[in-house]
């Protein structure tokens, strides 16, 4: 189920829902269905040192050491 943002044309709410396929959305405020969907930003991936960090701990257990320099791969494997 995707989710969208909305804004409601009768009240000016504006509001994210999951939508099932064949449904219509409904205004959570006034109950309306006349809605505009609105784009959405999308949301980037994590760059903070500990995400970054975690992911390639996780990444060398499961053994997919492409993200490591030839100099870090040797020091995992030893």
């Amino acid at each position: 189920m995707p989710l969208y943002d909305y804004r409601c044309a009768a009240c000016g709410h504006a509001f994210e829902t999951l939508v099932r396929a064949g449904h219509t959305p409904v205004c959570p405020q006034c109950g309306g269905t006349a809605l505009d969907k609105q784009v959405s930003a999308p949301a980037s991936p994590g760059k903070s040192r500990a995400i970054i960090s975690r992911a390639r701990r996780q990444a060398a257990r499961e053994g997919h050491l492409s993200n490591y320099s030839p100099a870090e791969r040797r020091k995992l494997l030893r």
